[in-house]
């Protein structure tokens, strides 16, 4: 499975969210060190996100609750694969 595909799975089965889009920007990025050396993240090509979630369980939630919130279910792929995360997350009435 995809890192991106993991995330995914991993988003709607936490948050339940109205609306998920995961960019992956990691083209971007394939100039980093990281990746020409052959780093961790090197052997999926996948390092760099943007993510746009929209969801109830955000309600009532700082930005950094927020952010805390998809970083903790994103643990893994952040410790493995994923080099770096760009978050917006927002609830149903923003």
């Amino acid at each position: 499975m995809s890192v991106e595909a993991a995330m995914r799975e991993k988003l709607t089965a936490a948050f339940a969210p109205s609306s998920l889009a995961i960019e992956n920007e990691s083209h971007k990025h394939a100039h980093h060190r990281e990746v020409l050396e052959g780093g961790p993240s090197a052997q999926t090509g996948e390092t760099h996100f943007r993510v746009a979630i929209v969801s109830d369980a955000f309600a009532g939630k700082s930005r950094v609750e927020r952010h805390r919130m998809v970083y903790l279910v994103l643990d893994a792929e952040l410790k493995a694969d994923v080099h770096a995360l760009a978050v917006s997350a927002k609830s149903l009435s923003e």
